[in-house]
């Protein structure tokens, strides 16, 4: 899949990056009342899954689903490489991100499920292009890989936070490199109604080893919704979930 072009790809309007904080503490208040639930959903097969955070999260901010997961039977890792920098933190080639991929499969002679959140989802995408090999299936979690740095709400913060501009002709590689169809199959779970990114950059069309979930949900905590959660172990357990949650 292409790029979306620049001129057809808006950020979020300024209301909705206003709601995104209030959303966001009703999706925690939402995920502690409906946790016993979500251990109700369907259990899985013991293969290992690593978890990508988003800009500037670290594998805190992936805690609530790595412990489901590993409740529902999943081998379920944090990447264990500090705050998400981007470059600053994988290496230019997201070398430090691939090594640790490759340390998990030798550690369970199986190939990783990669779920990443965010720029953690770029992040993923660009693993399972690099290495099929070591990569069984991809799960993105509004991550803006089909579209333009600026048609999110955050791309300033992006470049003060990695030190690159989104210019540069290596950003600019990357972003289309992640925006290609994958060798794995895809899951892009997106949000219409999320403020931060323009949901529509955050998918691709249905195909052969790709499809997308529509969820409605903030950016910030997206991945501690539970109809995410609940849409990532199905996807896992190669079940549909129910449908777009509203």
């Amino acid at each position: 899949m292409a790029l979306v072009p620049r001129g057809r790809a808006e950020p979020p309007p300024r209301l909705a990056v206003a709601r995104e904080w209030p959303r966001a503490f009703w999706t925690l208040a939402r995920l502690g009342l409906g946790w016993s639930d979500l251990q109700k959903l369907p259990r899985g097969d013991g293969r290992p899954v690593l978890l990508l955070p988003g800009l500037f999260n670290s594998d805190r901010s992936n805690l609530a689903m790595r412990a489901l997961l590993i409740r529902l039977g999943y081998r379920a890792f944090g990447w264990e490489l500090g705050r998400n920098f981007g470059a600053r933190t994988v290496g230019v080639e997201a070398e430090r991100l691939f090594a640790r991929v490759a340390a998990i499969h030798a550690e369970t002679g199986e190939k990783v499920t990669l779920i990443g959140v965010s720029l953690g989802g770029i992040m993923a995408r660009l693993a399972a292009h690099r290495h099929p090999e070591m990569v069984r299936e991809v799960i993105t979690v509004s991550a803006p890989f089909a579209g333009p740095p600026t048609a999110t709400n955050v791309w300033r913060q992006f470049e003060w936070l990695t030190g690159e501009k989104i210019g540069d002709p290596a950003v600019v590689a990357r972003l289309e490199e992640a925006a290609r169809p994958l060798p794995v199959p895809a899951t892009a779970i997106w949000s219409r109604s999320d403020g931060l990114v323009n949901g529509l950059i955050c998918r691709e069309e249905d195909g052969p080893q790709a499809r997308a979930i529509e969820v409605s949900s903030s950016h910030l905590f997206v991945q501690m919704k539970p109809e995410v959660l609940r849409a990532v172990a199905c996807v896992l357990a190669g079940q549909s979930p129910s449908g777009p949650a509203r």
